[in-house]
């Protein structure tokens, strides 16, 4: 079924916080995501936060606990995760998993939080170098090819990635030369929250991701857009974006067609299961039904 001006599927997230709950707590929250017809889970990276659980831990952890749905870091933090490492552990749970691995990654904000934890505080341009760099090598290794890179940010000298797995790699970020990394490196640009990235923001942004591939020879379209939407389905007021399901087709429905997103990650700003459940087993159906009629020809 096409349902973008990409020809892909529309794929829906949802955001489970890392907090430190007894586990059973997060492993009921993520199967009923996955039963309430979710594709995607995502789990923000914040090590450096004494609430959270690590992140990559947990992943591994409620992976081994369903059965289906696709976990991604959103986002991993490459200011305290080594980028070789970094792709062993999604090479490696990916192969174990089946394939229910994306990478999604970013910088990492610079000062405070993580020299704190040891990591090296880089801002400017040493951040967007690092990052660009990062992402090379995480290719690499991904291929199973030999991972070898000396700039004045990395220093690997030579090893052969492996297990090789086709992961998606998927970048955060908002400010310019981030998106033109973005559109000369990633597969995805993983959208800040709508708290922060407003829709009247977006084509500009978009338009930056596409300008970068183009100018190294990528076809833009080839970038998935996914947008982490904060919000709550219920009574206008009760956060920033909020609104019956019926407010919530319209808005998915227009961000597909007018902004170009294929893929949404829901964060819901207040009862985590029952926004997820409604989200899941209402909101979803509708929009696939939505596109799905827009996209139908009628018989002659």
């Amino acid at each position: 079924m096409i349902e973008t001006n990409t020809g892909r599927t529309v794929t829906f997230g949802v955001n489970v916080d890392p907090v430190v709950v007894p586990a059973g707590e997060l492993v009921a929250l993520a199967r009923a995501a996955e039963d309430s017809g979710f594709d995607l889970i995502g789990i923000q990276d914040h090590p450096y936060q004494a609430q959270f659980y690590d992140t990559w831990t947990l992943i591994a952890y409620l992976a081994a606990n369903t059965r289906s749905i696709t976990y991604t870091p959103n986002v991993a933090n490459l200011g305290l995760r080594p980028p070789t490492m970094l792709a062993k552990s999604a090479a490696t749970l990916s192969r174990l998993l089946g394939g229910r691995v994306v990478l999604g990654v970013g910088a990492g904000a610079s000062g405070g939080p993580i020299p704190a934890m040891g990591g090296v505080d880089r801002s400017g341009r040493a951040m967007i170098e690092y990052a660009e760099q990062s992402i090379e090598l995480m290719r690499t290794a991904l291929r199973g090819d030999i991972v070898k890179l000396h700039t004045g940010q990395l220093d690997v000298r030579g090893y052969r990635g492996g297990p090789a797995e086709p992961v998606p790699l998927w970048v955060g970020g908002r400010m310019p030369k981030m998106l033109g990394v973005i559109g000369r490196a990633a597969d995805g640009w993983l959208a800040p929250g709508s708290s922060y990235l407003k829709p009247a923001m977006v084509p500009r942004l978009s338009a930056a991701i596409d300008d970068a591939a183009a100018a190294v020879g990528r076809e833009p379209a080839s970038i998935r857009r996914i947008y982490n939407v904060q919000g709550v389905v219920g009574a206008p007021g009760a956060a920033d974006l909020a609104g019956p399901v019926d407010a919530w087709v319209e808005w998915i429905v227009d961000w597909v067609d007018r902004l170009g997103f294929d893929g949404f990650v829901f964060w819901p700003m207040t009862d985590p299961a029952g926004q997820t459940a409604v989200f899941g087993n209402e909101v979803i159906p509708r929009v696939r039904e939505a596109l799905a009629a827009r996209t139908t020809v009628a018989p002659r």
